[in-house]
């Protein structure tokens, strides 16, 4: 069953009943996004939380000398939205894009605050994966002001290497902040 990862994800946190996950998931969409397709461009207003399924998606602005760069890579097994648009309503900055033929399960924004407003659980959900997420972006930040591109490289090699391949490397030397041609170096001395 398509729910089966998304009910384990849920369980892992140990927050809500199984009803209440039975609930969530009865109010989902199931949906595939193709190689390039868009689960939201930047001036859209973000309505909608995913869960990744399979493939993968890039999160990326446009920088002023009209650069596309990757900030953020999502993988299977992990929610994804444009945050700041979905919780203050406003048009976002980001453009979040399928890397590969992507799987997603969709819950709507109004369905999704229903729950949150009628089962307490929710809100303490929404925390810990608001921190959660607060963690994983202070450490890009740090690894990205400390680490050296052939760490940040074989870190990611080492927590995603079946998606990682599947990579254009213009995105992943952009989401790594270096150039193609470092990344084709770095890859060569790399084995893995």
């Amino acid at each position: 069953m398509k729910d089966d990862s998304l009910r384990h994800f849920l369980q892992s946190f140990n927050i809500l009943t199984d009803i209440e996950i039975d609930d969530f998931l009865h109010l989902l969409t199931y949906k595939i996004f193709k190689k390039a397709e868009y689960f939201i461009k930047e001036g859209e207003t973000c309505k909608q939380v995913a869960f990744v399924l399979t493939g993968s998606l890039r999160s990326y602005y446009t920088s002023d000398k009209e650069e596309e760069v990757t900030y953020c890579i999502t993988f299977p097994n992990s929610l994804m939205t444009a945050y700041s648009s979905f919780v203050t309503s406003q048009p976002t900055m980001e453009n979040i894009q399928a890397i590969t033929k992507t799987e997603l399960l969709i819950i709507p924004k109004d369905k999704f605050e229903k729950l949150v407003q009628q089962k307490p659980n929710w809100v303490y959900f929404l925390k810990t994966i608001a921190e959660q997420q607060y963690i994983e972006l202070e450490k890009r930040i740090f690894q990205l002001q400390k680490s050296d591109a052939t760490k940040r490289y074989t870190d990611l090699m080492k927590n995603h290497p079946e998606y990682v391949q599947k990579i254009p490397i213009q995105y992943l030397a952009s989401y790594l902040g270096i150039s193609q041609r470092h990344l084709s170096r770095i890859r060569k001395e790399c084995t893995f």
